[in-house]
Order: C-alpha cells, then sequence, then structure tokens
C-alpha cells in the first residue's frame, strides 16, 4: 500500500476538524471541503475554524481549502466524509465525478435516513465502491481532547488491511493511537447506536438519577449493542473492545459529549426542538434513534431494545420522559 496517498475531508464540524488536525500531524497537504463560504474565509484569514474548535490552529500552507466537493474529492485518493448523516446524502448528490476507485471512509455517526444504509452500504450501492476500498473511524475519541492534545484512541475498520494500516498511520502521532479491525458493519454500527444511548444517559442525569442508576443503564446498553450488532451482522467481535465498550462509555459520560447533553435537556423538560435550537451542533443520536427503532420493526424477529425504544417514544412519540424512564427502570437488570 502506497505512503502517498492523498487526504481529503468533507465537513467542517469539531470532528472533521479534529480528524484535519491529525492529519496536519503527518501529512504535507489536506484537501478540506465545506459548505460554508464564511469559514473558508475566516479560516485563510485567521488560521481557525470560527465555529468549532477554535483553538485550533492550522498551518495554512498544509490546507486546500474550497466549497467545490467535486475540487477536493477529484485531487485526493482518500477521501474522509465527516457530515452529519441528515445532510450526507444531499452533499454526496453534489458529486459528478467517478469516485468508485477512491478509498472512501467514514467519519459519519449515523444513518442515511434516506436510504436506512450505512454510509459504507450506501457508498458501495450507490457509487460502486468496493467493500474493501471502503473505511470507518471509531473511537472513543472526542474533538475537543484532540484539540487539547490529550491522548486519545482510535479504530479503523476496513476489510483490506493495508489500507486500514496506512490510514490508521496518517492520523497517529503523539497524542493519537490507533489500532485496526475488520468489522466494518459492527464498529459503524456501534458509532450510531453509543450516541442513542448517550442521550438516554443525558435523560437520565436531567430527570435527576445518580451514578447507581447510569452504571446500570449503561451496562444494559453495551448488552443491548451488542443483541442489535449480532442481529445485524453476525460475525466474531468482542464487544468489550474500546471501539465498542469504550466509546459507548465516553460518550455516554463525556462533559463534552453533545448527546448526552441533549438528552439532559430533554430530561430537564425542554422541548425537542428547543434543544436542538438551544445547541450549537449537531446530535446525531437524534436522527440515530428512528433509524435503529425502524430498522428493528423490519425484523420479522424484533431485537429486545429498551433503551432505544424508551429514547424513541420520548423523541418521536412524545411522551413523558419521566413516564417512560420509570417504566424503562423495571426493563433494566
Amino acid at each position: 500500500m502506497s505512503s502517498n496517498l492523498k487526504y481529503a475531508v468533507f465537513g467542517s464540524g469539531s470532528w472533521a476538524t479534529a480528524i484535519v488536525k491529525m492529519l496536519c500531524e503527518n501529512e504535507s497537504k489536506i484537501g478540506w471541503y465545506m459548505r460554508s463560504v464564511y469559514t473558508k474565509e475566516h479560516l485563510l484569514k485567521h488560521q481557525h475554524n470560527p465555529s468549532y474548535l477554535s483553538s485550533v490552529e492550522f498551518h495554512m500552507e498544509q490546507l486546500n481549502l474550497s466549497n467545490d466537493i467535486n475540487e477536493i474529492a477529484d485531487a485526493a485518493d482518500v477521501l474522509i466524509f465527516v457530515i452529519p448523516s441528515a445532510f450526507i446524502h444531499s452533499e454526496l448528490e453534489k458529486l459528478n465525478i467517478d469516485i468508485s476507485n477512491k478509498i472512501v471512509v467514514s467519519a459519519v455517526k449515523g444513518i442515511i435516513p434516506e436510504t436506512g444504509l450505512l454510509v459504507g452500504e450506501h457508498l458501495h450501492d450507490h457509487y460502486n465502491i468496493q467493500f474493501e476500498n471502503i473505511g470507518v473511524i471509531a473511537g472513543p475519541c472526542h474533538a475537543e481532547e484532540v484539540a487539547l492534545e490529550r491522548l486519545s484512541y482510535l479504530t479503523i475498520s476496513c476489510a483490506d488491511a493495508e489500507k486500514a494500516k496506512a490510514i490508521a498511520n496518517a492520523l497517529s502521532s503523539d497524542y493519537i493511537k490507533t489500532k485496526i479491525s475488520d468489522d466494518i458493519i459492527g464498529t459503524e454500527y456501534a458509532v450510531m447506536l453509543k450516541n442513542i444511548y448517550a442521550i438516554a444517559a443525558g435523560i437520565a442525569h436531567g430527570l435527576g438519577y445518580g451514578d447507581n442508576f447510569q452504571s446500570v443503564l449503561m451496562s444494559n446498553a453495551i448488552r443491548e449493542m451488542k443483541r442489535f450488532i449480532k442481529k445485524m451482522h453476525k460475525m466474531k467481535r468482542n464487544i468489550n473492545n474500546s471501539a465498542y465498550l469504550g466509546d459507548l462509555l465516553v460518550t455516554g459520560y463525556s462533559v463534552f459529549s453533545r448527546n448526552r447533553m441533549f438528552g439532559n435537556m430533554i430530561g430537564k423538560g425542554y422541548t425537542v426542538k428547543s434543544a436542538q435550537m438551544e445547541m450549537s451542533m449537531v446530535a446525531e443520536g437524534y436522527y440515530a434513534t428512528k433509524s435503529a427503532f425502524l430498522l428493528n420493526e423490519k425484523n420479522i424477529k424484533k431485537t429486545k431494545l429498551p433503551i432505544i425504544n424508551a429514547v424513541y417514544a420520548v423523541l418521536y412519540e412524545g411522551k413523558d420522559a419521566k413516564k417512560v424512564f420509570e417504566k424503562l427502570t423495571d426493563k433494566l437488570d
């Protein structure tokens, strides 16, 4: 596998900014696509993202910034998509070049709502990208801690181990440790599901539940995650590895977790709309909740998902969080 791969990042949020920062540790030139002309111009003038991780300063000679998705995609070998799942379909539709020969990596934390597919599956079905050219970036890792250069861990999943190693090496540094995995589908589902459980943890906190209940909730969440992923893609995996359990824990407990924050606001009485308006970042778990619920409903033999069902009832059926979680407590062990 060539070590001279050219990388490009698509998206301008906190996780996209963190990934660009990681790549800058090893790569001399990184393409960076963003929709916002303002963000691009601000970066060119002030060397930092105006809206996310503004403490991170970039050396502009390392970056090729553009508001043209085709320009950035055409110039790179490895395309890393970090666009929220609710918007990635419309962004991908702007592509008018052939990307079937590219290595495409998903750092998207959810399912594409328009197709009900994981990002990797969508890219395979709609853009003719072979599965050995599709990768997934999983945690446990927070953008804010990357900005602070606190020791963090990433798991790079790809069916082609050599490609996974190349991407892992491009992201590694003194403060980023990486490992590789061949569980593309499992890690991508885990990345999606952990945000739902973080919302549940946030709701519980907002309702006044303490650490004891939180520990029971997380214990049940990892088992629920295992059941869900096994139903969707059966293969040998250790659910206690950091890409699954580790990412779940950091997202469920961290003060940096936007999904936990969103859930906390719901627990404190905010409506879904008011909580979304209050936050400056997208809580991916909101969209993931509907996707996971509907995926399970399509199964002839449904998987037992009391936590996901509870979060869905609160977010999408408008049910009272306090009453829903009182019932949930009797379903956990």
